[in-house]
């Protein structure tokens, strides 16, 4: 039973991926301390200041031992185990608080020393209190099954524990000895160190130099400002940026190629320590999910590979291109509408699209805004991308940087949708119950752009403006189903191939993924050997086995808003209820509950069935506005 903190629901799965989230704006951003408070979260609701976090954070020593007061008295009574369980949960929720807001204070503006001091001092201390509560679980596995579930049977205290315990029991069978649990333990932040030194190089030092706009200006290359460049309707500015981008990360392959390695032989060095057959069977069991649901989707996405090689091919066509490079990926494919959005107008708009959803739902969305717990200023070094993070008895919080388009809709859109869920999971379930699977985690977020999506096209007879919906439609599922699929089918094979001794050199790595992406994305593609470097960008490759949860997720959101939109109040009772459940039950057995069986290729089948539909559609609007 370690102690595990979770910094965020991030969201980078779309459109390219969330770390380049953000757009072009001044050339000159505003330091933090100039943004309007209304535009910034308030943190004070967590913490009114830093030292009442200080307070905290010194807190936890304390309450840290008052958990490992019991070691070796957990198997003497339930009464004795339930008083343990209530010191951990002491220990657990201010834990949440003091790093949630640590993790948010540092990436209001990353480069501030203060919030680099919080954010490295949770860390450091974490590692250390970890490993004094390693004992817990190899203690509680000694216990044994049978004597546990008998303390749950006589003691009612334990009764918000139980999934817990019960968990503890499942995962008896790979569970070391207390001193080989609290070497590990005391061992987090080196084995974190390729993510962690990854994410430095990658959001604080890496420079990608100068590149030209729209507008012929020579500005300063940014994660932020990538995306927007790279969806420019001129060839050269697109072309510009990629290859500035992929000139800079070519010029550290070496150094981020040894990263990558690094973490590929970290999450098969902790799978052979623990006994499990692999990295993947490590990373799936954690969350009860079976492989099968890893094989169904990779199985079925590369059934209908040539929905992706014709996406690919009408997208030449319709950019009327000779050749095709990878950065001709992204352009819309409807120039003519420019849909913008005051950050006032884009809540009004979702309140109106998720309305299906019921007025509780609705308020709480109000309640994101007028509360503050939305940071969507543009500020120097505020983190890129967007997400959702919080913890029991905070607010959920969102960051993302508004400019006001049709992308920054879907992805405010997304974030309610994660931030909802925590919101009525924390709302409904106790705290040890709180903290929903990674496997779920990217339903509600995509359940909502999809009701956005059909929102606008019921709302909207003008055929340009529905060209553009659906070019975003078709655009996140390329993103989220294809994409991370194909990330999926890199990270395992990186996996694979490192656990038989090949070593990952930069070179591998370019060869591999350029061949694979090539396989993807068809003949239509031209071969581009700059792509081959593109997994060196990827933040969750640093997360064994997480992108295929992007893919699921949204196969399983696709079948839940055909559901609220067709059969209406039961189907949204249903769907509530599973943003409710939280970690009540396993995330297989919660989803099915809820209409949703992902143990069967069937959903992700459906869903490669929409994105057939909606291109059918696409392709048979614009030729009828030629």
């Amino acid at each position: 039973m370690e102690f595990e903190y979770e910094a965020g629901i991030t969201s980078e799965a779309r459109k390219f991926q969330a770390a380049e989230q953000g757009a072009t704006g001044a050339s000159v951003l505003l330091a933090r301390s100039e943004v309007p408070e209304e535009q910034t979260w308030n943190l004070s609701l967590i913490f009114p200041d830093v030292a009442t976090w200080e307070a905290d954070l010194t807190k936890l020593e304390n309450l840290s031992a008052a958990v490992a007061a019991f070691r070796g008295r957990l198997g003497e009574s339930a009464a004795v185990l339930a008083d343990c369980v209530a010191k951990y949960e002491d220990f657990y929720r201010t834990a949440m608080h003091v790093g949630v807001y640590a993790h948010l204070y540092h990436d209001q503006d990353t480069a501030a020393e203060e919030g680099l001091r919080l954010y490295s001092r949770f860390g450091a201390l974490m590692a250390r209190l970890g490993s004094r509560l390693s004992f817990m679980q190899p203690e509680l596995v000694a216990v044994g099954a049978e004597r546990l579930r008998a303390f749950l049977a006589e003691e009612p205290r334990l009764t918000t524990a139980a999934r817990m315990l019960e968990d503890v029991i499942r995962q008896a069978e790979y569970t070391l000895s207390e001193p080989e649990e609290r070497l590990l333990a005391r061992a987090s932040e080196a084995i974190d160190a390729p993510s962690t030194i990854f994410s430095q190089l990658n959001n604080a030092d890496l420079k990608f130099g100068t590149v030209i706009d729209d507008d012929g200006n020579e500005i300063e290359l940014t994660h932020g400002r990538y995306l927007q460049l790279i969806t420019s309707s001129k060839r050269e500015v697109r072309a510009g940026a990629f290859k500035a981008t992929w000139e800079a990360y070519g010029a550290l392959k070496n150094t981020l190629a040894a990263s990558f390695a690094a973490q590929m032989k970290n999450d098969n060095m902790l799978a052979e320590i623990r006994g499990f057959e692999s990295a993947r069977a490590q990373a799936l069991f954690a969350n009860e999910i079976p492989e099968t649901v890893w094989e169904n989707l990779v199985g079925a996405v590369r059934e209908r590979l040539d929905l992706l090689h014709e996406y690919t091919a009408m997208s030449k066509r319709f950019l009327e291109l000779d050749d095709f490079y990878p950065y001709d990926l992204y352009p819309s494919l409807v120039k003519e509408v420019k849909l913008k959005y005051t950050f006032t107008e884009a809540m009004d708009l979702l309140c109106e699209a998720l309305s299906p959803l019921g007025e509780e739902y609705i308020a709480n969305l109000r309640r994101a805004a007028d509360e503050r717990w939305i940071d969507w200023a543009e500020n120097r070094n505020k983190r890129s991308g967007a997400y959702s993070s919080g913890c029991y008895g905070t607010p959920p919080y969102i960051l993302i940087t508004w400019k006001g388009g049709l992308d920054d809709l879907y992805t405010l859109a997304h974030e309610l949708g994660h931030s909802m869920h925590s919101y009525l999971t924390w709302e409904k379930q106790s705290l040890l119950n709180a903290n929903y699977s990674i496997f779920l985690a990217e339903i509600a977020s995509t359940t909502n752009e999809i009701l956005l999506t059909e929102h606008l096209l019921a709302a909207n007879a003008d055929p340009l403006v529905r060209l553009a919906v659906i070019n975003h439609y078709l655009d996140g599922f390329k993103g989220t189903v294809f994409r991370q699929t194909q990330f999926a089918e890199f990270e395992h094979a990186m996996h694979k191939a490192e656990a038989e001794g090949t070593v990952l050199t930069a070179d591998y790595l370019i060869k591999f993924y350029g061949d694979l992406n090539q396989n993807y994305y068809g003949p239509a593609l031209t071969p581009c050997p700059e792509i081959g470097l593109e997994w060196s960008r990827i933040p969750h490759f640093y997360r064994a086995y997480y992108v295929y949860q992007y893919a699921t997720g949204f196969s399983a959101a696709t079948a839940f808003a055909k559901a609220i939109l067709e059969e209406g109040a039961p189907a949204v009772e249903r769907y509530l209820n599973f943003l409710r459940a939280g970690n009540s039950a396993p995330a297989v057995e919660v989803l099915r509950t809820a209409g949703v069986d992902m143990t069967t290729p069937e959903p992700v089948r459906a869903a490669l069935d929409v994105f057939e539909a909606y291109l059918k559609q696409f392709i048979e609007l614009k030729e009828a506005q030629q």
